[in-house]
């Protein structure tokens, strides 16, 4: 969906210092436009796998989490979930290109959405719609499918990249409205009170500022920022879970029922209740998880010695 707020091509984006981006976005065109889907993530797993000998420092910080996140699992199964992970992660390339370039035909083809009546239900009743989400490798096949159901307004990050940002914004407004730094606090208030959908994904470590610490996965004190709850208040806004997962023969876009009683007004409580939420998301599918954020830098404590 086009929208006046779509960043305008400039000349300036054809200098020579850009031609590599271009380049290597006019591969990744090439790429998801001609070859098959299952072609894709076999050459998805197989990038995957060989970026496990050059990201050498993110495989460390991926396996720290996941012994930090999932104690309870023995160390060869761990080994296994992280060499998977990685796999997932050359899939993310493809499936990047996918949410950006392809037609809406092709992506609708791959898709199976469940829980499209809670969409439904708020729709009818004129209310916002807090997007709970999470950031799993399939993040830009999320927004992308849940737009072709109901255009709505993505809460992002600005790439310092000029091609790379123009090509981000066309790519993820390509079934939705428009995106909203994730700094603009207004903007994001403004579109739940129009009614709108904003997808919205917490689950990093931001820092100490506006965060609390509590339990995520088998970590006690994980910061957690409570700008979900901030949301979640706004007047006639409903907070619907809503992740996209990889399946066997293409993807599921699962929305999830209203949470009841959410927020409570307690910042821990509403805090814990958001990470549960996308603990049992995760869980279904623990390798399609972004395991390679450093997810528990931030210590309750300063001074405190780093996880990592």
């Amino acid at each position: 969906m086009q929208d006046h707020r779509l960043p305008p091509f400039r000349a300036a984006l054809l200098h020579p210092r850009f031609w590599p981006a271009w380049l290597g976005l006019s591969v990744l065109w090439l790429l998801v436009t001609l070859l098959p889907w299952r072609a894709q993530m076999a050459l998805g797993r197989g990038l995957g796998r060989l970026s496990m000998t050059v990201l050498k420092s993110r495989v460390k910080v991926a396996r720290r989490n996941l012994e930090l996140a999932l104690p309870e699992r023995e160390k060869a199964e761990r080994e296994r979930l992280l060499k998977a992970n990685f796999e997932n992660v050359g899939c993310a390339i493809f499936e990047t290109g996918m949410a950006w370039f392809w037609p809406h035909w092709r992506m609708r083809a791959l898709t199976t959405m469940d829980g499209t009546e809670h969409v439904d239900a708020a729709v009818e009743k004129g209310k916002g719609m807090l997007l709970l989400s999470a950031h799993f490798l399939t993040l830009e096949l999320n927004a992308r499918q849940f737009g072709l159901y109901r255009p709505g307004v993505g809460v992002y990050r600005p790439n310092t990249h000029a091609v790379l940002e123009y090509a981000q914004v066309h790519g993820r407004c390509r079934s939705n409205k428009y995106l909203v730094d994730r700094l603009d606090i207004k903007g994001m208030l403004k579109a739940l009170r129009a009614g709108d959908a904003l997808w919205y994904a917490p689950d990093h470590d931001y820092g100490r500022h506006a965060s609390v610490f509590v339990p995520f996965f088998a970590v006690d004190k994980a910061a957690t920022i409570t700008g979900t709850a901030t949301l979640a208040r706004v007047k006639n806004t409903v907070t619907l879970p809503c992740f996209t997962l990889r399946e066997k023969h293409g993807y599921r876009l699962v929305i999830q029922a209203p949470l009841e009683s959410f927020p409570v007004g307690d910042d821990e409580t509403d805090a814990i209740t958001g990470n549960r939420v996308i603990e049992a998301a995760i869980r279904r599918a623990p390798e399609q998880y972004m395991w390679l954020h450093r997810r528990f830098k931030t210590r309750p404590e300063r001074g405190m010695p780093s996880r990592y």
